[in-house]
């Protein structure tokens, strides 16, 4: 019997992008844990939902595609602009800064350090950008949590 892949979600092909790559470097360190997948599904369904039903749905359809592995490779050519390459460099950021696996381990781990850089090579965006955003979400980590940070720049971006 052959696999049929799920209906595609009702958020615009660009939301959908910039969710796979977030996904994406979440999946880095070869985990993506079940409180990170609820948490995000909830911060980008109520991004783009406009009442709790929608939202309820929303977050149905988008688990299937959070779950997907997806590589950089593929998603990173979908990005149209400089800016949501910024976005993209800045979540990605954050997500790989989030936390450790075990409370041994180092902040961010090879794997993630190693698809950061894949990432930032990929964007090909100006150095002093790279270390302006990194500065930025440094700074930003430190005054609340890693996915409300995000949903405050995807709807900032998407506000735009």
């Amino acid at each position: 019997m052959p696999l049929h892949p799920p209906p595609p979600p009702s958020i615009s092909p660009r939301q959908m992008t910039l969710m796979r790559i977030v996904a994406a470097m979440a999946w880095s360190d070869g985990n993506l844990a079940e409180e990170e997948v609820a948490l995000m599904l909830d911060r980008f369904s109520g991004l783009f939902a406009i009442d709790p039903q929608q939202k309820a749905d929303l977050q149905k359809e988008l688990r299937d595609y959070m779950m997907q592995n997806i590589p950089l490779e593929e998603l990173i050519p979908h990005l149209a602009s400089a800016t949501e390459r910024e976005l993209v460099l800045r979540l990605g950021y954050e997500v790989i800064s989030a936390s450790a696996l075990t409370p041994d381990q180092a902040l961010i781990n090879d794997a993630e350090a190693a698809a950061y850089q894949k990432l930032v090579t990929l964007l090909d965006l100006p150095p002093e950008v790279v270390q302006r955003v990194e500065m930025e979400s440094a700074t930003a980590s430190q005054t609340g949590s890693v996915v409300d940070n995000m949903a405050d720049h995807l709807q900032q971006f998407f506000a735009n």
